[in-house]
Parts: C-alpha cells; sequence; structure tokens
C-alpha cells in the first residue's frame, strides 16, 4: 500500500527483500532493517539468543536489494526523491533509471526523480553494498593505512563508511554490520517549492525580551512567487515571496516580549513555543525553547573551568552516555525510548551524551529531550578510531555537518557540538599511528577542522568542543588522566584494575566518561541463555561479553571487595551492586569538589542488546541495581561520606544543586553485624544555593569496628535519604542471616505492595521479578526489625488476581551456603 496525496507519495510499509545472488527472498517493512526482516521470515535465527551472532554473520557480507511498485497519476512537474537514514552504500533506481548514489547514513537525500518516473506505475528499486566489502575497497584507495580499533570494531574498516561505528562490533555491542532504511522513503512533487531548512537564532537583551530569528531556506526549480507562514504560537505572519531557482532564504523575527524560558530538568520550567513556517504544500514545525548557554572555561589555580550556563546559572551536570536504542532499527520505537529517557529523568538526570559511535538521532528523540528538560552533550559520529582526511571523505563529511547541525541547532536541549569520541587518544593506539604521529595528526586536524567550520557556518551561536575528552582547544594532551582543565574521561578503574577508591584521585572539572560493567539482570540472561549456560566461563555467557577480559575484571574485583556469591544468579546480583558501588564512589566525591567539579556522565545509559556492560538500563529498559543508586546519588540535595586519603577521618559532605538554601538534619547509628541500630549523634548543616559544603568530619575511630556508619537525612526542601559507610570491606564482615520475608498484595491501580521485612541487618536488598517493571526503590538497606513497603508498577497490565513473583537478594543470602 502507498499513501498519497497526490503530491506526496509516502513509500513507508511492506517491500520486497532479495539478495543479490537471489538465494533468499523475504518482505521487508520500511523503515527497518534486514535482519529483523530475515528473522521474521525465518531465515536467519534471532541474532540476539545464545550464539547466533556468530551464524548470521554471512547477512553482511551480501548484497541486498529492497523494491516496490508505487502509482503517480501524473508524472507531469518536477518530482524528487527524499530519503534519509539510508543504511549506507547504495544506489537507488526508478524504473531501472540510477537516480541516487548514496554513501552516508547521516545525510538527507533529494534527488531529482522527474526524468525516470511515468504516468500510472512505477518501480523503485535500492541496492546495498555489502558494508564490509565497500569497507575494505576505500581502505585499499588511501594513500596511506588508516587504522581502526579491531578490539572495538572486530567487523573490519567500518572508519571508511558514514555510517554508525558500534554496527561494526564495540566493546558492549553485537557485531553484525546492519544495514536498511531507518528514516523518511517518500516521492513528492515540488510545486512550485519545498521548504529546505528551518534555523532559528535568538537574541536575547538585558531588559528580558527576546527576539527570534527564523530563518526558512526555500528551495525551487524555477523563479515563482509563493505565500510563506510563519506562525509562532497563535501569531501568524503572512510573507508573499519571490524566490529564485534554487534556494531562497527567507526570514522574519519574532518579537516576545515576557518570555517564557526553557530550564534543563530540576531547574525550572521546559518552557516551549511551538514555531511552524508553511507553504501551500508543505508544513514545518519545530518546538523553540528561549534559553541562553555558555561555556565557562576560565583559567583557575587547577587549569581552566569547564562549566555549563544556562539562563546565567550554572548548572552541575548530572547524566550519562547514551548509545542507540537497539543494536537492530526495526527492535526500537519511540515508546521504547521514551521510556529510557524518561528513566533517566526519573533517576535526577538532567544531561545525556549522545556518543560519537551511534546516530544523530532522529528529530522527535531531540523534541523528547526539550519536553523533558535534558540537556544534550551531542558529539559528531566519529569514535575511537582514525579516519580518512582525502577530500571525497571530508567533503560528505562537510556535508553531513551542514545538514545534522541545520536539522538539529534549533533544539533547546542541545547545549554543546562535540568534534568527536576519543579520536585523540586513538593516536596513540595504533603503530601506525605512534611511528608516524605528525602525519596522522594532520590528518586529524583536517576532519576536526572541517567539523569545526561547518558548525560555525550552519549555526554561529553553536558551543563548539573539539573533542571528547579534550583538555582545551588545539591541546593534543592526555585527557584520561590530566584532571586540571576540560572533560575528562576516566577509565582506570576499570580497565587499569585500580580500586573503587582510586576514583578519589582525581578532580576532574568535568567527567564525560567513566564506568564500572555488571552482568545484566537474570531475567534477561533467560531470555538468551539456557540453564546449562549458567556459568560465567560458558561459550554463551562470554559471547555476550564484549570486552576483552571483562568477565575476569568482574570477578576479580567481587575478591577484592566482597566473599564470593555461592551462584550465577548471585553472582549477576553482586555484580550490578559492585557495579553501584564504583560509580557512586566517583559521583559522591567529585560532586562534593563542586563548583571545582561541574559534571558526570557516566557510561552508559542503555544497552542496544542483552549483553554485559556499563549499563545502569538493562536491554528492556528494566532498571539494574545501579540505576535505583543513581537515583540517591544524583538527587539535587544529597549527603555523602568521603574517606580522607589516610583512612584516618571521614567527611559528611553535603550538595546542593538547587536555587535555595537548604538546612540538612543528618541523624548517625552505629549498625552492628545482627542489625541493631545505635544512635550516634545528629546533626544539622546549612548548604547553600548551587554549592558543596562540609557538614562535619568523624574521626574513623568513632565508627564501629565491627559494624558500619549509617546514616538518615532529611532536607528542608522535602528531599530526604539515607546511606551506610563501612571502614574496610564487605568481605571482612561476618554476617549474620538476614532472614526476609515479604508479603505481596495487589493494588486497585493494578501495581503490586511488597512488604519486606528483615530479622537481621540486610544490605543491598534487592528485588526482581521476570514480569518486567518498576520498584519504588531498591537496593535498599534494612536493619533489624526494620520493613519497607515497595510499590511495583508492572510495564503492561496483568490479569485479574495474577500475582508476580518476586526474588529478594541481600549480601547476607548471597554469599551464604544454603
Amino acid at each position: 500500500m502507498q499513501s498519497s496525496n497526490g503530491d506526496i507519495i509516502d513509500l513507508h510499509g511492506e517491500w520486497q527483500l532479495v539478495s543479490a545472488d537471489g538465494e533468499h527472498g523475504a518482505s521487508i517493512d520500511l523503515p527497518g532493517d534486514v535482519h529483523s526482516a530475515l528473522v521474521k521470515a525465518g531465515i536467519i535465527p534471532d541474532p540476539y539468543a545464545g550464539r547466533n551472532e556468530e551464524v548470521v554473520q554471512w547477512v553482511a557480507e551480501r548484497d541486498w536489494t529492497v523494491e516496490r511498485s508505487f502509482v503517480v497519476p501524473d508524472a507531469s512537474g518536477s518530482w524528487y526523491l527524499d530519503i534519509d537514514y539510508l543504511d549506507t552504500v547504495a544506489v537507488v533506481f526508478v524504473n531501472d533509471v540510477p537516480v541516487l548514489s548514496a554513501d552516508n547514513c547521516f545525510r538527507r537525500y533529494r534527488p531529482d526523480i522527474s526524468a525516470a518516473l511515468q504516468p500510472g506505475e512505477n518501480r523503485i528499486r535500492i541496492v546495498f553494498h555489502s558494508s564490509l566489502v565497500a569497507g575494505a575497497e576505500r581502505q585499499a584507495r588511501q594513500p596511506f593505512y588508516v587504522p581502526y580499533h579491531k578490539g572495538n570494531s572486530p567487523l573490519p574498516h567500518g572508519n571508511m563508511l558514514r555510517k554508525p561505528q558500534c554496527h561494526f562490533g564495540w566493546d558492549w555491542n553485537i557485531a553484525i554490520a546492519p544495514l536498511g532504511l531507518y528514516g523518511t522513503v517518500s516521492v513528492k512533487r515540488l510545486d512550485p517549492a519545498r521548504i529546505e531548512h528551518v534555523e532559528t537564532e535568538q537574541l536575547h537583551h538585558a531588559d528580558g525580551r527576546v527576539d527570534l530569528k527564523v530563518t526558512a531556506t526555500i528551495h525551487s526549480v524555477e523563479p515563482a512567487v509563493v505565500p510563506v507562514h510563519f506562525i509562532l504560537d497563535g501569531e501568524k505572519v503572512r510573507l508573499d515571496v519571490g524566490i529564485n531557482a534554487g534556494e531562497t532564504k527567507v526570514v522574519y523575527v519574532f518579537e516576545i516580549e515576557n518570555p517564557r524560558l526553557w530550564w534543563p530538568a530540576g531547574n525550572g520550567e521546559q518552557a516551549l513555543y511551538t514555531l511552524t513556517v508553511d507553504l501551500p504544500t508543505e508544513t514545518v514545525t519545530r518546538q523553540i525553547g528561549l534559553r541562553t548557554v555558555e561555556l565557562i572555561t576560565d583559567p583557575d589555580e587547577a587549569g581552566s573551568r569547564f562549566a555549563l550556563k544556562v539562563n546565567g546559572r550554572e548548572i552541575f551536570c548530572r547524566g550519562a552516555n547514551w548509545i542507540p536504542a537497539d543494536a537492530l532499527y526495526s527492535l526500537s520505537s519511540v515508546a521504547k525510548t521514551e521510556d529510557l529517557l524518561n528513566s533517566a529523568v526519573d533517576a535526577n538526570m538532567n544531561m545525556i551524551r549522545v556518543w560519537g559511535g551511534g546516530f544523530y538521532e532522529q528529530d522527535w528523540f531531540y523534541d523528547l529531550c526539550d519536553s523533558k528538560g535534558l540537556m544534550v552533550w551531542q558529539d559528531f559520529m566519529f569514535s575511537c578510531n582514525l579516519y580518512p582526511c582525502t577530500d571525497d571523505f571530508l567533503g560528505n563529511v562537510a556535508q553531513e555537518v551542514d545538514y545534522q547541525v541545520r536539522r538539529l541547532a534549533s533544539h533547546a536541549s542541545i547545549v554543546l557540538w562535540c568534534g568527536d569520541n576519543e579520536l585523540v587518544g586513538a593516536l596513540t593506539w595504533f603503530e601506525e599511528s605512534i611511528n608516524n604521529r605528525d602525519r596522522y595528526l594532520v590528518a586529524y586536524d583536517r576532519l576536526n577542522r572541517v567539523i569545526e567550520q561547518g558548525v560555525r557556518k550552519a549555526f554561529p551561536q553553536g558551543i563548539w568542543w573539539p573533542s571528547s575528552p579534550a583538555s582545551g582547544y588545539l591541546d593534543y594532551g592526555d585527557a584520561w588522566h590530566a584532571d586540571g582543565s576540560g572533560d575528562m574521561h576516566y577509565w582506570s578503574v576499570w580497565h587499569e584494575n585500580k580500586s573503587f577508591d582510586n576514583y578519589r584521585s582525581v578532580r576532574p572539572r568535568f567527567c564525560s566518561e567513566f564506568g564500572f560493567q555488571s552482568y545484566t539482570s537474570m531475567p534477561v540472561i533467560e531470555s538468551f541463555a539456557d540453564a546449562a549456560d549458567m556459568n560465567i566461563a560458558s561459550p554463551v555467557i562470554e559471547l555476550h561479553q564484549k570486552n576483552a577480559g571483562g568477565n575476569e575484571r568482574i570477578a576479580g574485583t567481587m575478591f577484592r571487595y566482597f566473599r564470593f556469591p555461592k551462584d550465577f544468579a548471585n553472582f549477576v546480583y553482586l555484580s550490578q551492586i559492585q557495579q553501584g558501588l564504583a560509580i557512586k564512589t566517583a559521583v559522591d566525591f567529585w560532586r562534593s569538589l563542586k563548583p571545582h567539579c561541574m559534571g558526570t556522565l557516566y557510561w552508559q545509559l542503555n544497552d542496544t542488546w542483552p549483553v554485559a556492560s556499563w549499563s545502569s538500563l538493562d536491554y528492556g529498559g528494566n532498571w539494574k541495581a545501579m540505576h535505583y543508586m543513581a537515583r540517591r546519588f544524583f538527587q539535587p540535595v544529597a549527603v555523602a561520606a568521603i574517606p580522607s586519603d589516610d583512612g584516618a577521618s571521614l567527611t559528611l559532605s553535603m550538595v546542593n544543586d538547587t536555587l535555595d538554601p537548604v538546612t540538612i538534619d543528618v541523624n548517625l547509628f552505629a549498625l552492628t553485624l545482627d542489625g541493631k541500630r545505635s544512635p550516634l549523634k545528629s546533626v544539622q548543616g546549612d548548604c547553600g544555593p548551587d554549592r558543596a559544603e562540609v557538614l562535619l568530619t568523624l574521626d574513623t575511630t568513632e565508627i564501629p569496628v565491627d559494624g558500619l556508619l549509617a546514616w538518615s537525612f532529611t532536607a528542608s526542601n522535602g528531599m530526604r535519604g539515607e546511606g551506610h559507610f563501612l571502614n574496610g570491606t564487605y568481605k571482612s564482615l561476618d554476617l549474620l542471616p538476614s532472614e526476609i520475608s515479604t508479603r505481596v498484595t495487589a493494588l486497585d491501580d493494578g501495581s503490586f505492595e511488597i512488604a519486606v521485612a528483615a530479622k537481621g541487618l540486610a544490605l543491598f536488598v534487592m528485588i526482581e521479578s521476570a514480569t518486567p517493571g518498576r520498584y519504588s526503590d531498591n537496593a535498599f538497606d534494612l536493619s533489624a526489625g526494620e520493613s519497607r513497603q515497595i510499590v511495583f508498577t508492572p510495564s503492561s497490565t496483568m490479569e485479574p488476581g495474577v500475582l508476580p513473583e518476586f526474588r529478594i537478594y541481600d549480601l547476607h543470602s548471597c554469599q551464604a551456603a544454603d
């Protein structure tokens, strides 16, 4: 079926897919990917299950064709094909006439197809060439070899192509090099013009007024006069514009006397204005948030700052790194993506970093970030490899940058444009670039300069940062270990096997990547592995661990801090607890340094498939233990325990990310191994707006030798929390049985109340169910005789009278023999 209004023929829907050799055929829904269509047709097994990744490799090695027919009642006039997210090296034919040769997944193509069309039935065919073959061919044409990271990209030469780099693997992604079409595919009549871009520029006056300059770029094949309407929240203006052949820019300025400003989540309203630009045959709508953004990089005694200022106020950025929502496009959706972004906001995040090895996301993604107040650090799509610097490659990149910046720049959520991910570091990873640094540094600089110039031309107001991490402009130093300036990626704890305490050895100005792995949750593991596979050294579990040495590092860290768990399920549970503790150690300390440090974005928010990784959300969107912990350690008002370097003292740090001063009341307890709580002291502290302050410092001799320090706090703005500190390792504790009991009650709204009680000390109580859903709290502590009511809300409505089954973990039962 095709949908059409005469001048627009929407070609979304069913196409026919066939391998170039004719051996395999199936139907495919576009937008969609080839692998998902082959799974649906029973030609290949689910790549995510078992070791099927190994048996579907042939798909990426072949060329594929998709084809369908469409009807054009009247083929007169000027017609074009509107197509984007075309992945990646592809030739499009209309009635066997080649109309487009494409090789960039990140560009929009609008070729004229008038000469190829005929009245009545037409056929469109897209031939997708193997990315593996195309990458090898392009590598062979380079004037010198351009290396790629074989650990991240087990499928070769992805750096030759403008395609998501994680499609070739990654240390968290399946390596199957998917292909397909993920965006628009339409045939349109140009009658007489179309809207090419709608761009905005804001001028904020000292008296609060805002001028919103709107520039519409109109494309036509011949001169004409067209009515152009500009509409902003009901204010409508008509301009009758004479346009030339080619592009004509039409400008209108809205004067907004009493603007409602857009603020990041937790800092104010996410006010959005609806902007519409229309021609008689086309309407483009944008939502506009009025705000100013500055990047503060002033020099100071430590180096130079790295702080974002929104509407004149410095904002501490709390968040995580975003990777594509799914390894296969057809398995993603707006609803699933919104659920992931909601989870970010619900965990008190105000920023995500769209990492440079995936996609420039679709417009609706940034609309969601706008409406939720999630600031976006936007990388350009270059990551962890070296790249060509030939004229054809850089010309392709220049068009990509121009299109993407013009498409996305009006989103209030995008606060920073970053040239790449870890390309400066990559210069030190390869024998070729180590032996000839000048050659590869010049090549990098050419690429980086093309991206920077593209941003400055398309969006002069945009905030540009050259790379992540970077110590500053034209600074090619080691931002993985140097913490005085710029943004930092700190990976020594994971990749160098340092202790969690090592996070306190650096004082980043802004840490945009740091992470620690865990296993994905048991219900997810059970979706791809059989009972016989439930062993960390089984081939299936190892295949679903993409970081070399990752399983050993998880296990080795457990030996460092914990007694080893009694079985596989508890190993999975404990891996998630230690992941949360690692990231909490970093965030607690770096937040206590505010305003020296002004951002922590951990690696990573989400998973692309079921895999052991650094994510805090399971594949499918359920929260791992760390995400529940993140909701606490990212709370705008928080209290954290920071031990001194020598372990002799302990500082309780207060952090207040709100605009108002708060008074914080803290009750401190000694917590013994039988779970009894004894009051130690109560203290009160005042923390000014946007500050981190010391509440008190304790001598560690005040902490029970055979127990823990625990606390609870209440802030004057209603925020509250709790925590504990152990002076030593958890494996040193001779924990007694916690004797946890539960009672489940169905509530009228379809959720369930779980009453959890303990007779002894229960640390890191984790509730888990095969039924997907969200818990009101998790990974919490219970002292002896304490009970807590947890509400579980299933992701979908359950049958009346059916109760989910819950499994309860805690530290003692995890380690104790039954």
